[in-house]
C-alpha cells in the first residue's frame, strides 16, 4: 500500500522517475518526432529534473509535455499528492482542502482537480453487459440549470419549479453493469430520443435491462435480450433481483460528495464531477483494485489530456 512516506510524493526526482515508468513504459519517447533511439537524458546542476534531449531533432523535453502536467509550474511531487488524495477519498476532495493541504493558491488547486478529473476520463467504447449479465439504467437530477430547457410537452414554455421534481434541473442518465462498470452521462434534457441513444450505443444488446417504470425505456428495451421494471410509484423497488438499486447507490454516493464535499459546481463542469465518480466506482476495491494501484492509472491516463484555462469545458 502507498503512503505518503512514500519517496515519490516528496522528492522531486523520484517523482519524475515514478510518472516517467507509467507514461513511458518502455523508455522516454520524443513528443515532437516520436523517436525513440537517440534520446539522452540531460544532467547539470542548471538543467531541469527529467530533461531528455532528442538529438534526432534537437530539441529538449520533459515527461510532462502532451499531458496535463504540461506548462504547470506546480513540483512533479505536489501533483502526485493531489492525485492520490483524489484516487482514494471515496467522494472527492474540495479545492478548498488541496489548497490547504499542498500550499498552493485556491486557483491552481481548483485547476489541477480539474486536470486531474480530465486524467481520469474514459473513453468508455466497449458497451456495458452481455450475455447472461444485467445492465440497470436510471436518471437523477442534480443542480439547478444554468439556461432552464423547454419541456417538449409544454409546446416551448419553461419548466416551472415544483417542489422537488425535476423542473429546471440537470438531467443525468446512469447506466451500470451490475458487479461491474458504471458510465454516466449529463444530458440536456432526459427525453425518450437522448435516453434511447445512449442506451442503445453503450449497452450490449445480449444484456437484460432493468429500469423503474419510467417511458423512457419502453421502447429502446424492447430491443435488449429482455426488460424488467420495477414500479417506485406504487411502492415496488426489489421483485426478486429484478431493481435499480445499484445505479441508485451509485448516484447517492454522488450526490453525497458534490453536496458534501464539492457544494458547487457550474453546469459546465458537471460531466467532469461525473467522469471522477465514474473512474472511482469502476477502479473500486472489488476489482482488486486499491489506492496505490488507483493513483497509477490515473498517471496513466494523463497522456494527451491536457486542458488549458481556455478549454476547461
Amino acid at each position: 500500500m502507498s503512503h505518503f512516506s512514500d519517496p515519490h510524493f516528496h522528492n522531486e526526482a523520484a517523482a519524475y522517475v515514478y510518472v516517467e515508468a507509467r507514461v513511458w513504459p518502455n523508455g522516454p519517447v520524443c513528443p515532437r518526432c516520436g523517436g525513440m533511439e537517440r534520446i539522452g537524458k540531460m544532467g547539470g546542476t542548471s538543467t531541469r529534473i527529467g530533461t531528455y534531449k532528442c538529438y534526432a531533432c534537437r530539441k529538449p523535453f520533459t515527461v510532462k509535455i502532451g499531458t496535463i502536467f504540461e506548462s504547470s509550474h506546480v513540483k512533479m511531487r505536489l501533483w502526485l499528492q493531489a492525485i492520490y488524495l483524489l484516487a482514494c477519498s471515496k467522494k472527492g476532495v474540495s479545492a478548498n482542502q488541496l489548497h490547504r493541504i499542498l500550499g498552493v493558491t485556491l486557483k491552481t488547486a481548483w485547476f489541477m482537480a480539474h486536470r486531474i478529473r480530465e486524467a481520469m476520463r474514459d473513453g468508455g467504447l466497449e458497451p456495458l453487459g452481455g450475455s447472461g449479465k444485467t445492465v440497470e439504467a436510471d436518471e437523477t437530477y442534480f443542480g439547478q440549470q444554468a439556461d432552464p430547457q423547454p419541456s417538449p410537452q409544454r409546446q416551448g414554455r419553461p419548466y416551472k419549479k415544483r417542489g422537488r421534481g425535476p423542473a429546471g434541473k440537470r438531467a443525468i442518465l446512469g447506466l451500470v453493469e451490475r458487479n461491474g462498470r458504471v458510465r454516466t452521462f449529463h444530458v440536456a434534457q432526459a427525453t425518450k430520443e437522448n435516453v434511447k441513444d445512449l442506451v442503445a450505443s453503450n449497452i450490449s444488446r445480449e444484456s437484460r435491462l432493468c429500469t423503474d417504470e419510467s417511458r423512457l425505456y419502453t421502447e429502446i428495451g424492447s430491443t435488449f435480450a429482455d426488460h424488467q421494471a420495477v414500479c417506485h410509484s406504487a411502492g415496488e423497488y426489489v421483485r426478486g433481483d429484478v431493481h435499480s438499486n445499484t445505479i441508485e447507490s451509485y448516484f447517492s454516493v454522488f450526490k453525497r460528495g458534490m453536496k458534501g464535499v464539492y457544494q458547487h459546481c457550474a453546469e459546465k463542469h458537471l460531466h467532469r464531477y461525473l467522469a471522477e465518480f465514474d473512474f472511482r466506482h469502476n477502479t473500486r476495491v472489488a476489482f482488486g483494485v486499491d489506492d496505490q494501484s488507483r493513483a497509477s492509472k490515473i498517471v496513466v491516463g494523463v497522456i494527451g489530456k491536457r486542458l488549458t484555462y481556455r478549454t476547461t469545458h
